[in-house]
Parts: structure tokens; C-alpha cells; sequence
């Protein structure tokens, strides 16, 4: 097997970026997800802003440039008139990294698991609010932490051979530090997909319509194996002796019939995808409603880096899939 594509997204839920290389360590592709937004409702309280509610997150195209983030609106294709009058500008400028000092806390709480994140300049928030039509803040994770929950670390499962219930109340009794945690990744440093697995997918749309990788957004796509062989990888190594273990499947939301086009649910075939994976994908016990595709997965090592074409080899099979046992969030 080889891997045929990196992405990195510096925003949640905005689109990636496709990367040739990538510089990696336990908390994901550098500058994956350092920042998110939250819909700030008028009672006060804040909501993750996630393209399975807000399927306008897809019209923002970002790029890494001279240590900046540019973010470009892509108007859509169907709009008739901006959301405002007069329109802002259709890009913005972001910094990679803030100087955290002069910014105001904010506390995220993210599929349960919580942590303080800072809250990015007036002029960052007021841009995405005028686009998306709601009151919007930009938070940068900074020095935040979430923690892993469930069994889904490999800290947790390395130590699953004193039991599951011994290990888990050792582990936390203890007070050692879990040193895969998490920044505003969903609930693993890594997503890992497959041609093959994507190729399934297209193969249940009309002739002539492709899925598009992009809404499934993977780190790390590989070709190679069959079609969902991934189901039963428990770690994968890059030819340079990259590691990862992959300890949870993905399993998927509305998310994947959005329109990147339009920014709006899907109409036809290609907005019934998440339907046509329900006959045949809820393969994962704990999360039966959500049908499987991908893994998720953390790097063994501190530090890596990989680039497109390397070879990649299934280092640990197992003989089940896994279950999801993340706590619900909803």
C-alpha cells in the first residue's frame, strides 16, 4: 500500500488542505485543528459550529501562507445576493499562531470533552459572522488539552491486559498524564481512509458521479487492500518506520451529503449518500445507527513526518472490529 493523500484543516469543519508531506506529532498534522468556531446563541451559550449543522462551513477555503491563514469565502453557485449588504471582503488573514496574551478565554466543550480555548479578535469573529448569517466567535486552542475518552487512547489500551475495568480505574487513579490528548480534533489525532473503501462508495452513486475524499475529511488516504479491510487494522507503519495505532471506527453523520458547491445539503444520488452506507456500514456495535468509514488512529511516536507515496504496511490485524464506547454527546 501507498499513501495517496495528507490533508490538514487549520479550521474545524472548513475545508482542508491537500498537502505533498507532513510534519506530524501525537496531537495530529501540525496545524490541524488549532482553531474552530462557536455560534454564540442568545442566551449566551456557545455551539460548536460543524458543517453537519452549518453546511455553509464548506464554503471556506483555507491555505497556509507566510505563517498566516488566509480563509477565502467561495460565494456559491447558486447564490443569488450575499447574506449582507454591503459584502465583506471574501478573505481573511489569519495568524497560525496568536500571541495568546492579550486574548479573552473561552471554555469549549466539544463532544464532552472540555477544554479552555482563546477567543480570536473582534475583526476575525465579525467576518464569519456576516458570512454565515449568525453570531460567530474564532477560538484558537492554544495550550488547551481535551482528553481522550472512552478506551479510544492507546495510553487506555495498552493497559487493557490488567483487565478493562482494573486498567481504566488504575489509570485514572493515578494521575498520570495521557499523552495523547486531544486539540479540536473530534475524538482522535488522526483519521485514516482508504481508495478503495471510497471507490465502494462511488460505486453506489449513477454512473459517471464520483464521492468526493473531501467529505469524509481524512488525514491520511492510503490504496492498497480491499474495500473496508481497514475495519480490522489495529496499527499501520509507514516504510520510515511512522507508526500508528488505530483504535476506533468513524462512524458517519449527514455530513457526507453536503454540496461543497453550494453549501447546502445535497439533492439526488449524491445527497442520499449517507443512506445508501446505512444498508450495509453499521458494522460497529456501540454505534449502530452510524454507518463505518475509516479509522481512527494515534501516532506512537513523538514526532514524524511522511509525504505522499510512501509505502505503508498493516503491522496488527484484528480478528473483530472494535466498539465504539466514547461516552454520547448528544
Amino acid at each position: 500500500m501507498k499513501i495517496t493523500r495528507i490533508y490538514v484543516y487549520p479550521i474545524k469543519s472548513l475545508q482542508g488542505i491537500a498537502l505533498q508531506k507532513a510534519n506530524l506529532d501525537r496531537q495530529g498534522v501540525q496545524h490541524d485543528r488549532r482553531f474552530m468556531l462557536l455560534r454564540v446563541h442568545e442566551d449566551g451559550h456557545h455551539e460548536p459550529v460543524e458543517v453537519v449543522r452549518y453546511p455553509a462551513c464548506a464554503l471556506f477555503i483555507p491555505e497556509i501562507r507566510d505563517g498566516n491563514i488566509i480563509v477565502r469565502y467561495k460565494v456559491p453557485e447558486d447564490s443569488v445576493s450575499p447574506p449582507i449588504d454591503p459584502a465583506p471582503k471574501t478573505t481573511l488573514e489569519i495568524p497560525l499562531e496568536p500571541d495568546t496574551s492579550v486574548l479573552e478565554r473561552v471554555e469549549v466543550d466539544l463532544y464532552k470533552s472540555k477544554t479552555m480555548g482563546y477567543r480570536m479578535p473582534e475583526a476575525h469573529n465579525s467576518w464569519f459572522s456576516s458570512w454565515l448569517g449568525f453570531e460567530t466567535i474564532l477560538v484558537y486552542v492554544g495550550d488547551g488539552k481535551r482528553q481522550v475518552l472512552g478506551t479510544m487512547s492507546p495510553h487506555v489500551q495498552n493497559k487493557q491486559t490488567q483487565g478493562w475495568l482494573s486498567s481504566v480505574k488504575s489509570y485514572i487513579g493515578s494521575g498520570e498524564e495521557d499523552p495523547h490528548w486531544l486539540t479540536f480534533t473530534c475524538v482522535a489525532s488522526y483519521l485514516i481512509a482508504t481508495e478503495a473503501s471510497l471507490n465502494d462508495v462511488s460505486s453506489r452513486l449513477p454512473p459517471g458521479e464520483e464521492m468526493d475524499m473531501r467529505k469524509f475529511r481524512p488525514n491520511i488516504v492510503v490504496e492498497g487492500e480491499g474495500a473496508f479491510d481497514e475495519d480490522f487494522w489495529g496499527e499501520i507503519e509507514v516504510e520510515n518506520g511512522v507508526r500508528f495505532s488505530l483504535t476506533g471506527n468513524c462512524g458517519r453523520c449527514v455530513s457526507i451529503n453536503v454540496d461543497y458547491a453550494t453549501g447546502k445539503p445535497g439533492t439526488g444520488e449524491s445527497g442520499n449518500v449517507l443512506k445508501k452506507l446505512m444498508r450495509d456500514r453499521r458494522v460497529d456495535k456501540g454505534n449502530k445507527y452510524s454507518p463505518v468509514f475509516g479509522r481512527y488512529g494515534f501516532l506512537e511516536a513523538e514526532q514524524a513526518e511522511i509525504h505522499v507515496r510512501q509505502d505503508v504496511a498493516v503491522t496488527k490485524r484484528m480478528k473483530e472490529r472494535c466498539v465504539w464506547d466514547w461516552p454520547p454527546y448528544k
